[in-house]
């Protein structure tokens, strides 16, 4: 008798991740498919080699939540992943167009509900007028209105090659569903963890369990090997294929929607499906900050310019902590440091505390641009953030005070602190120059966990971001009737400034480690002099928290990843930070630092061929995948 997969991987409490992996970069001059499920990857694979391009191969991966960046890995990513990502969740994505130089910006987000107001929630929460609220991860009252089928359908419609259709490109994923797939080591780490919640949150939960007659009630979550299908999932997929946005928003996927959220107190309606729908993805101007600083402007290529998702995404906290970092250059207060400098005590001692001070203002600030006016402009401008460093930077020692937000306007704003958790990135390029960035997730794991009947997929929590006063505490991210949160997911991207090329798309997931990882890993590259599997597999820091389940970035702990240089650790220890070392996987382990993708564009200097580079993070299932 064959031995069963389970006799090759340990115990649910075992360590899978047990030593550093050696991953080296991917290569590919027809283009390169990275993200965090293999499964996942391939059907983006299928997607480009059948004459698609970046944008048209992400629609077609519906495994992964939190790796939204392409429609085709994205719904693998939530077939293989929903732990992280989903259909139920929100995407945003970058595109870089070879024709035009350009990059566009497309924000996949939902809404609350319009019966959503401060004092229903405050109400239904039981919050006196005088207390400080929060919308719990798990409250019906956390899930907003998916905006994930939209973006997919958007994305492909805006930015795709027109030679396949949305049916066309979401097929890889629905026979995954209806056949079956053998589910991954990570994402059956996280399966079983938020086992519970799913059984907790609705009576629909047995949608995303397998079956399995030694199970105590016939069910249970796969262990890592283990065939599961997801035809519920699948037939999702089919509705937004055959019907597009329509089939999602409206008729049974959008009752489904609605019952399960009601029969547990909440107050989304039809109505707020049907205005996502109408309103649609919502094309925005991405923002951006220009790096010279630490011998960029030297380079080559003249320095980059670092290209993120605006409010109401986080992207630019990475944004200000760069342009923070190269004010505390050109005053002299750090020096031009060197590959040599690279992670140790005084190199990151300029990160965290530069990440900090754009915290602090990101933290207050960044919210629904559509109904409270951000001061994007005024926080990313040079005085700024030239003042902010200079009040605020010691190079001696860790500030005894964490930061509070500045006034860039006369707005006279007090900071509070907020959460943020699980998501999938994804990037894609292709044989024209083409890259997509592309982020998806359900936020914390499963999100709220709740499953619509029939529908196979879990509701996100994005909702728990808003701030619920109390009402006199004026939060610009204050709960309001069909208003966007504060959002964690941003995808990156990265071009040169000596003549607006192409130099990389690129993510790191994982809640407030994201714009972290994203200052972290393009460092590593500029300063560090890293391949991009070398500056993903480095170890990194994270200050507060990561993960949603562990406190907040205005936490004074600097988090530090198991291999970085024990001098490192005695140096940021001796510069006043209370530092903790993580390794393993589980719990407070390498989960905190979050996993990434990079694409790097280099031309081959004999032939003039384009080249693409992959890496993939080793603390994720998946990988780059060349064309």
């Amino acid at each position: 008798m064959p031995l069963t997969t389970s006799s090759i991987y340990p115990p649910p409490s075992g360590e899978f991740m047990k030593w550093p992996s050696r991953r080296s970069v991917v290569h590919s001059t027809k283009g390169i498919v990275a993200c965090s499920q293999p499964l996942a990857a391939k059907c983006g694979l299928d997607v480009l080699n059948a004459g698609g391009n970046a944008a048209v191969w992400w629609p077609k991966s519906p495994l992964h939540t939190c790796l939204p960046t392409l429609t085709h890995p994205a719904a693998g990513l939530n077939m293989t992943e929903p732990t992280s990502t989903g259909i139920g969740g929100d995407m945003f994505c970058l595109y870089y167009d070879a024709k035009t130089g350009s990059v566009s910006a497309l924000n996949g987000s939902g809404r609350s509900g319009g019966k959503c107001t401060l004092e229903a929630v405050r109400k239904s929460l039981g919050l006196a007028d005088d207390v400080v609220g929060e919308i719990p991860m798990s409250s019906v009252h956390a899930a907003t209105v998916p905006g994930a089928a939209a973006g997919w359908a958007d994305t492909v419609e805006r930015f795709g090659s027109g030679k396949l259709s949305l049916e066309q490109i979401l097929a890889p994923a629905i026979e995954l569903g209806e056949k079956g797939f053998p589910v991954s080591e990570d994402a059956a780490f996280y399966w079983q963890r938020y086992e519970e919640s799913l059984r907790k949150a609705s009576p629909n939960f047995a949608e995303l369990l397998k079956a399995d007659p030694s199970a105590p009630d016939g069910l249970r979550a796969p262990k890592p090997g283990d065939i599961i299908k997801l035809p519920n999932l699948a037939r999702t997929f089919r509705t937004l294929a055959t019907e597009g946005k329509k089939g999602f928003y409206t008729g049974r996927i959008a009752e489904e929607i609605v019952k399960v959220v009601q029969d547990r107190g909440g107050f989304l309606e039809l109505a707020d499906l049907e205005h996502h729908l109408e309103k649609g993805s919502e094309p925005v101007d991405p923002i951006s900050l220009q790096f010279r600083g630490q011998g960029a402007a030297a380079s080559p290529n003249g320095g980059v310019e670092l290209w993120e998702h605006p409010p109401n995404g986080q992207g630019i906290v990475a944004l200000m902590a760069l342009g923070i970092l190269q004010e505390l250059e050109a005053q002299s207060q750090i020096p031009t440091f060197t590959a040599a400098d690279h992670n140790t005590a005084p190199y990151l001692h300029a990160i965290i505390e530069s990440l900090r001070i754009a915290f602090a203002d990101a933290n207050w600030f960044v919210t629904d641009p559509s109904t409270t006016t951000v001061p994007t402009a005024a926080l990313l401008s040079q005085p700024y953030l030239a003042a902010r460093a200079a009040a605020l930077f010691n190079p001696s020692h860790t500030s005894p005070i964490l930061p509070t937000h500045g006034n860039p306007t006369t707005a006279p704003f007090p900071s509070p602190a907020l959460r943020s958790s699980d998501t999938v990135y994804l990037a894609v390029s292709d044989a024209f120059g083409n890259a997509i960035s592309l982020i998806n997730s359900n936020y914390a794991g499963f999100g709220t966990a709740m499953v619509p009947r029939g529908c196979g997929f879990t509701l996100q929590s994005r909702g728990a971001n808003f701030s619920l006063g109390p009402p006199a505490h004026h939060h610009p991210n204050v709960l309001a009737p069909r208003k966007r949160p504060y959002h964690t997911i941003i995808p990156g991207l990265v071009t040169n400034l000596s003549d607006g090329s192409l130099h990389s798309v690129f993510g790191v997931m994982g809640g407030f480690m994201q714009p972290q990882g994203h200052v972290q890993v393009l460092l590593g590259q500029v300063v560090g002099g890293l391949n991009p599997q070398q500056a993903l597999d480095a170890p990194r820091v994270c200050i507060g928290a990561g993960m949603a389940d562990v406190g907040d970035v205005f936490d004074r702990t600097v988090y530090v990843e198991e291999g970085m240089p024990e001098a490192t650790v005695e140096g940021l220890r001796a510069l006043g930070h209370r530092v903790v070392v993580l390794g393993g996987w589980g719990g407070m382990g390498r989960q905190m630092f979050g996993r990434g993708q990079v694409i790097r564009w280099t031309v081959d200097a004999v032939e003039g061929t384009g080249v693409w580079s992959g890496g993939s993070d080793m603390r994720g299932d998946g990988g780059a995948y060349p064309a």
